[in-house]
Order: structure tokens, then sequence, then C-alpha cells
């Protein structure tokens, strides 16, 4: 009769021991990211960078609450278009439970929107434009156009800057990054002389800097991005322009350092503390955390960091796994509940040490840092130098 009971009791205990191997499975569901990035077309060279920072952010952190963090990385092209269809493929076919991306501002902002429509919680690591419920759903890394832009202002008003001519992109960051000069230039009564546009496609900007150079500005701002950021400074150089030369953190990357060569020598530019990390005080509340951004790209890139772009994404996939951990264990990967708080975590993010500066993100608004998390550098023999 023992031997006849002992094998149900061993097909009990194979059950029961599958029904928890099951449950934990279903406990230990992946959390699915959706990584947008501009590996190919004009603003490739930012995306592969970014690409090296959401390395560095999977070898910094990979599983969060048991789930362990998995990647699905598709390539826009530069494209906002290819950027929208990108992201519905990733919400609607594979249902990750989070966006991040894209390098420039019209394909953010394609997948803002697309964020918005399919409750699906973006963290961008671009300027974005949205307010209201949309910014509820998309959050940013960075810091704005006006925030940087302001800091430029301010050193020009203290280096006696009267009057500015602008040339940007005739994109929505073009637009976006004059309307933030003309704001603060307006306030501390510099005067805006110049406003040409090119787009990032443009072989030749020889018209529009001879147009700038006649209205003879005290500087000149660019609002661009990329290598394609370069053309302004270099024709600007050739044609002899003795002015100062002001730029955005669009153009912090090495590609664009080496393409503009002397052109851009002496370009002052806003960034955020990642880029001088070396060169910060210790009390710098980002000191910490850049470092262990450092270390980890160093480990998986096998070379240490040299730009803002890939920074501004590790700071990204930091948010997503802060706010994830924050979620309740409940609630499973892959689910609309699961997105919802999500969402919910990475809005409520306050005081969290990153490498662009502290992040505390407020309802109405994709921005998380404000004017201390700016600091001023100049590019002085191809090397970004920390100004008081």
């Amino acid at each position: 009769m023992f031997c006849r009971i002992r094998p149900l009791r061993t097909v009990r205990s194979v059950l029961v021991l599958g029904l928890l191997s099951a449950a934990a499975l279903a406990q230990a569901a992946d959390l699915k990211v959706g990584v947008i990035l501009p590996l190919s077309g004009p603003v490739a060279a930012q995306g592969l960078s970014d690409a090296k920072g959401i390395k560095a952010g999977m070898k910094f952190q990979d599983t969060v609450n048991g789930h362990k963090i998995t990647v699905i990385q598709l390539d826009d092209a530069s494209d906002p278009s290819v950027s929208a269809r990108n992201a519905r493929k990733l919400t609607d076919q594979d249902h990750v439970d989070v966006l991040i991306g894209t390098g420039g501002v019209p394909g953010a902002m394609a997948i803002a929107a697309v964020a918005h429509e399919a409750k699906t919680p973006l963290v961008s690591f671009t300027p974005l434009s949205v307010t209201g419920d949309a910014a509820d759903w998309a959050k940013t890394t960075t810091q704005s156009a006006q925030t940087m832009i302001s800091a430029v202002v301010g050193h020009m008003k203290r280096a006696g800057v009267k009057t500015v001519g602008y040339i940007g992109f005739s994109d929505s960051w073009g637009d976006l990054a004059y309307e933030s000069l003309k704001k603060s230039a307006d306030a501390a009564g510099i005067k805006i002389v110049a406003n040409e546009r090119y787009a990032r496609s443009d072989n030749s900007v020889t018209g529009q800097v001879l147009k700038i150079m006649a209205a003879r500005p005290d500087a000149v701002l660019g609002g661009t991005a990329g290598t394609a950021g370069a053309l302004p400074y270099i024709a600007l150089r050739d044609r002899g322009y003795k002015g100062a030369i002001y730029g955005t953190h669009g153009v912090l990357g090495p590609e664009f350092v080496r393409l503009v060569g002397a052109a851009g020598q002496g370009l002052i530019v806003p960034t955020g503390p990642a880029l001088v990390g070396d060169q910060l005080p210790d009390s710098n509340p980002s000191k910490t955390i850049t470092a262990s951004y450092r270390k980890a790209y160093q480990e998986v890139n096998g070379e240490p960091p040299s730009d803002v772009f890939s920074a501004y994404a590790f700071d990204a996939w930091l948010v997503v796994a802060r706010a994830a951990a924050k979620v309740p264990a409940k609630l499973e990967p892959g689910t609309q509940a699961y997105r919802a708080a999500l969402r919910d975590a990475i809005a409520a993010t306050r005081d969290l040490p990153a490498t662009e500066g502290v992040l505390t993100y407020q309802p109405g608004t994709p921005y998380g840092t404000d004017e201390h998390s700016v600091v001023i550098v100049k590019l002085d023999q191809s090397k970004w130098v920390l100004l008081p």
C-alpha cells in the first residue's frame, strides 16, 4: 500500500512545484523598454551617442523588483514620421511598458503624441513642447531650451554684448531656440539684429551668414545641433567674423568638435554637469552618479564618454529604473495598469540626482531641471572647459 501511495504524493509534489514555478515566472515578467534612436540620417552622430548611453544604463541596472529590463531598439533614420511609426509598433505590437527616445526635437514630439494616445509613458532626452495631460505622459531629462539659452544670454550680458545675430535650423528646434533667445534677450536689453534659418541637410549657409555679418552683431548664437550645426561657425570663420560665438547644448558631441575644427574654438555653450564631471566640485549633487555613469560607459563601450547625449540617455534609463522600483508589486509589466502606475511614478520623481542635474518633475510640464543644472563651457583647443 505504501508503494502505491508514494507515486501519488510524488505527482502532487510535482504539481505543487509546477504551480509555484509558474507563479514565480509570472512574478518575473520582463519590463519592456522601447528605445527609438536616430542611428542613421542627419542626426545619426547624436543617435550613436544615445545608444552608448542606453548601454551604460543597462550595465548600471538591468533588473528592478525582480523584473529583468529588456530593450527593443529601433532606428528612426532621423525622420519624425518613422519615429511615430516605430512608437506605434512598440506600443501596439510589442506592448512595451515605457518608451525612451529620440534624438532631435521633431522626432521626440512625434513619439510624445503617440505615447499620449497609446497611454504609454515616454522618457525623452530631447527638449519637448507639451503641456497639460500630454506632459504627464511625456517627460524629458534635458533642460528646456529656455533654461539653457537664458544662461547663455546671461553670459552675453556679463560680457557686454548689445546685439546678437541668430542662425538656426528651419524646424521645431530652430523655432524653439529662437523663441527662447527672444524672450531672454528682450529681458536683458540685447537686440536681435538677424534671424536666419537653414535645413539640416543643407551643404552651405553662405547666404545666411553674409546677411548676419551685414547686421554687424556683437555675437552670434547658433540654434543648431549635431554635425549639421557646425556649418554656421565654419562659414562665419571663413568670412572673417571676429565677434563672439555661442551655441546650444545640441552641439556638445565629439563629432561636432572634430568637424567644426578651428572655426569652433572659443564657442561658448550651456550644458549640464556630466560633460565636465571631473571639473566639478565635490559638493555638486551630480558628481557621484556621474562617476557611476562614466564607469558603466567605460565598461560597455571601451572608452570614456566625451559627449552629453549619452549622459541624457543614461539619465532617461535612470528615471525609468527608479520609477519602476516604486510601482506596486501586485502590478505586472505588460498591462495597462502597470503602464499607468509607471507613468505616475515617473511624474512623482523628486530630487533625483542625475548626471545632467537634479530631477524633480511637476504636473503639466515635461521638464525636471532648473537653472541650477546649467554650467557654461568654452571650446578651447578642442576640449570643453568649465567657465566660472
